[in-house]
């Protein structure tokens, strides 16, 4: 798999919202740098989890629809006299 890679702006907006939950819930002083660190981190060892979940997610719910498409093709089809 491909590195997770964000936009600059993406990056520092995501850093900075580390660090205010951090701060706010934690009462944990973390920003610049470190909350960049801490950002790319998270994306290298969390990120492919969630990214994969997301692609399981989405396989199942096109699963659903090709299903209900099978169905609808199925209630098409005419009965063959022979």
């Amino acid at each position: 798999m491909s590195k997770i890679e964000f936009s600059k702006e993406a990056r520092e907006a995501l850093a900075e919202a580390l660090s205010r939950y951090l701060k706010d819930e934690l009462d944990l002083e973390v920003k610049g740098f470190d909350a960049v660190f801490l950002l790319d981190f998270i994306s290298e060892t969390l990120g492919p989890h969630f990214y994969n979940q997301g692609l399981w997610d989405a396989q199942a719910a096109l699963q659903k629809k090709l299903d209900l498409i099978s169905q609808a093709i199925e209630e098409l089809e005419k009965p063959a006299k022979l």
